[in-house]
């Protein structure tokens, strides 16, 4: 399919891209990946006293992760291998950055969460993506 006629697959909804809906909803997602990669900096690398506080420590890393993931895969749907290994590189390179805090402590169980939690949204977008290719399809 021609790039202008390939269809968004945002949501399992079908659209046309000519409309412009595909583009801004890549757009979009890229833009959420980056916000969202900037809190998890924010909060992975700022004093404990700072980092905001919603959950549970294990409950906040994997929400945060899984929503990464999920943004990633969505804004970048060609790419699914790419954005696997950039979350596991960014969980595991945040965590060992948090060594140059003595306030703070970097554990491999901590990075395994991280990655893990990236993952399954990427998966969750990926199936998601797929789902929309599928059902514009038929």
């Amino acid at each position: 399919m021609a790039a202008a006629t390939r269809p968004c697959v945002i949501a399992a909804f079908a659209v046309p891209a000519h409309h412009g809906y595909a583009r801004a909803m890549t757009k979009l997602f890229r833009t959420a990946a980056l916000a969202l990669l900037a809190i998890i900096i924010f909060a992975t690398l700022s004093p404990i006293q700072m980092r905001p506080h919603l959950a549970e420590a294990n409950i906040e890393r994997a929400m945060a992760y899984v929503l990464l993931g999920f943004a990633l895969a969505v804004g970048f749907p060609n790419r699914l291998y790419q954005v696997v290994i950039f979350v596991a590189v960014i969980a595991g390179m945040l965590e060992l950055l948090q060594l140059i805090d003595p306030g703070r402590h970097a554990r491999l169980i901590d990075a395994l969460v991280k990655a893990f939690a990236g993952v399954v949204g990427i998966v969750a977008g990926h199936l998601i993506v797929r789902a929309g290719r599928q059902k514009s399809e038929s």
